[in-house]
């Protein structure tokens, strides 16, 4: 049973990654990633790390994924379709994740995995003091740098939802506006000759 859920939750990490980097609407590819991020958290739990997919959930899937969307529904470009790049581009990426898959799969199928006996139990509280431990071995710095990439993400998204300019656009004024700016001004004018 485990196989098939493993099966499914790969199949879905690929769709929806190859959704995400294909989608030319910038919501859309945050959404596919989201996907691909769940899947992730799902492995996970099927290799029974449960506090690391709770990690890939509550960081990943739900604080950088809800600050990408927040910053672009902040700028006000929802259906913002993101550039085509040029065919070079695109014939050198496909290259380097070609070169990168060989490498992956090379290295998978050239490592013997041994199956240990011994297990290792380790409690939430010894991760928790793993993590904010400043002696050898602690990951106070990764912990800290984590606040960093959340603050970049936002950034990133900012700036890609804003455009090349940086100009927001300005909002359009209706007659109604336009007739009550005019209204405004004939007062004001017919308050300066009455002082006058």
């Amino acid at each position: 049973m485990e196989k098939y859920i493993f099966y499914v939750l790969a199949l879905i990490m690929i769709i929806s990654a190859i959704a995400s980097v294909s989608s030319r609407k910038m919501l859309r590819s945050v959404v596919y990633l989201l996907f691909v991020l769940i899947g992730i958290a799902g492995i996970y739990f099927m290799a029974d790390y449960n506090f690391l997919a709770a990690i890939q959930l509550t960081v990943y899937a739900g604080g950088i994924i809800v600050l990408i969307i927040f910053s672009v529904l902040l700028v006000h470009h929802i259906d913002m379709e993101l550039e085509v790049a040029k065919k070079s581009k695109r014939i050198i990426t496909a290259l380097t994740c070609l070169i990168g898959l060989g490498v992956f799969l090379t290295t998978i199928y050239s490592h013997p995995f041994v199956e240990t006996t011994a297990a290792v139990t380790t409690t939430t509280a010894d991760i928790g003091f793993a993590l904010l431990s400043t002696k050898a071995g602690g990951f106070i710095l990764p912990f800290e740098v984590i606040s960093i990439l959340l603050l970049a993400v936002m950034i990133g998204a900012i700036i890609i939802a804003k455009g090349e300019d940086g100009a927001e656009d300005q909002p359009k004024e209706t007659p109604l506006v336009k007739q009550e700016k005019s209204v405004e001004k004939k007062e004001e004018l017919l308050e300066n000759e009455v002082t006058v």
